[in-house]
C-alpha cells in the first residue's frame, strides 16, 4: 500500500513539473550548475541550444501531448545572432499550449566581474576592443526583454552552489527532499576486494559468523535460519540499534546538503551471511523512513557458486566410494 502511495506521489510530481524549462541569463550567473540540478531531478538536459531548434525538440519529446519526458535547455547569447529568435520561438510555444517555464539567472556586475577574474574566462560578447565591464553591460541590455518574460529570476550574487541548487529544487522538483535522495545499499565480502564506489562502508566482521555453523554454511543472509542466527545475537542487536541511530542522524544532513546519491557498503568476510542480512535490514529501515532505496549483494553469487562446486565434489566422492 505504501509503495502504491509513493508511486502515485511520484506520478503527480512528474505531471506538475513544467514539460520544458528554458534556462537563460547572464554569462557567469550559474547556468551550468542550474543545468546539473535539473539533471539530478529528472530532466533531460541540453546546453547551448539555438532557439530555432526548440520547436523541433519539443515535437520530438511529445511535450504538447503530455509526455512524461521533461526537458531543460540552456539558450543564451553564445548562440550569437540565433539568440534573437528566442522571443519569437517562446511565443510559438505558448500558442501550441506547451507547458514551459523560463528561468533567468542574474547576478550583480561586481559578482560577475569577480567570477570572470577568478576563472580567467573570456566573456562571450567581448572582442579585442571591449572591456569586460562593457561586455557585461552589453549582454544585460540584450537580455532585458527576455528577463521581462521570465517565470522565475534568481540573483546568484553571493550564493554558493548548494544554495542555488536548493532554490532551483524548491521551484521545480516539487517533491519532498528525502524522495530526491537515492540510496543504494550493497553487501560485499572483504576477501573479494574493497568496493570502490561507496560513500559509507561498515565492517561487520566482528559479529558472530554463521559460516562456522555447519547447517548454516551453505545458506546466505537471505535465508531465515541465517537471519535468526545473526539478529538473535545480543552483539548484533546492540550494533543494529546504534547503526539505525547513526543513519537517522546523518540522512537528514545529507538531504540538507543537497546530496542526490548515497551508497552504503556493508562487508563481512565472504559477503554471504552477515553482510547480506544486515544490508537487507538497512534497506528496509531506510525505505520505511521514506528514502528511495535499493539493495544488492555483490558477492552472494560467488558464495552460491562455491556451494554448488562443493556439492558436486561431495557427489563425486560418494560415487567413487560406491
Amino acid at each position: 500500500m505504501n509503495d502504491e502511495r509513493i508511486n502515485q506521489n511520484e506520478t503527480e510530481v512528474r505531471q506538475s513539473r513544467p514539460g520544458l524549462v528554458v534556462i537563460t541569463g547572464m554569462a557567469g550567473a550559474g547556468k551550468t550548475q542550474a543545468l546539473h540540478t535539473f539533471e539530478d531531478i529528472g530532466y533531460f538536459c541540453i546546453d547551448n541550444l539555438p532557439p530555432s531548434l526548440l520547436l523541433n525538440l519539443v515535437s520530438l519529446a511529445g511535450i504538447p501531448g503530455g509526455a512524461s519526458r521533461k526537458l531543460a535547455v540552456v539558450s543564451d547569447l553564445r548562440s550569437g545572432e540565433f539568440f534573437a529568435e528566442l522571443e519569437t520561438v517562446l511565443g510559438q510555444l505558448a500558442e501550441l499550449s506547451v507547458d514551459f517555464s523560463i528561468l533567468f539567472l542574474d547576478a550583480q556586475d561586481g559578482s560577475l566581474l569577480t567570477r570572470y577574474k577568478e576563472t580567467r574566462r573570456r566573456h562571450p560578447l567581448c572582442n579585442d576592443d571591449m572591456t569586460l565591464s562593457e561586455g557585461i553591460d552589453l549582454e544585460r541590455k540584450q537580455l532585458n526583454a527576455v528577463r521581462e518574460m521570465a517565470s522565475h529570476v534568481i540573483d546568484t550574487s553571493g550564493k554558493d552552489t548548494r544554495s542555488l541548487r536548493k532554490e532551483i529544487r524548491d521551484l521545480y522538483s516539487q517533491c519532498p527532499n528525502d524522495k530526491g535522495l537515492r540510496v543504494s545499499v550493497a553487501s560485499f565480502g572483504f576477501k573479494h576486494g574493497f568496493p570502490r564506489d561507496v560513500d559509507i562502508m561498515i565492517d561487520v566482521r566482528f559479529l558472530p559468523n554463521p559460516f562456522y555453523e555447519e547447517s548454516l554454511r551453505p545458506l546466505t543472509g537471505l535465508d531465515e535460519p541465517v537471519r535468526n542466527y545473526v539478529f538473535e545475537n545480543s552483539q548484533t542487536q546492540a550494533f543494529l540499534q546504534r547503526w539505525k541511530d547513526l543513519l537517522s542522524t546523518i540522512m537528514p544532513g545529507y538531504v540538507r546538503e543537497g546530496k542526490r546519491y548515497l551508497s552504503i557498503g556493508i562487508g563481512c568476510t565472504g559477503g554471504q551471511h552477515r553482510s547480506v542480512a544486515l544490508a537487507e535490514r538497512t534497506y528496509q529501515f531506510l525505505k520505511d523512513l521514506g528514502y528511495s532505496t535499493s539493495v544488492s549483494h555483490r558477492d552472494i553469487l560467488l558464495a552460491n557458486l562455491k556451494a554448488g562446486i562443493d556439492a558436486n565434489l561431495d557427489n563425486n566422492e560418494d560415487e567413487v566410494s560406491a
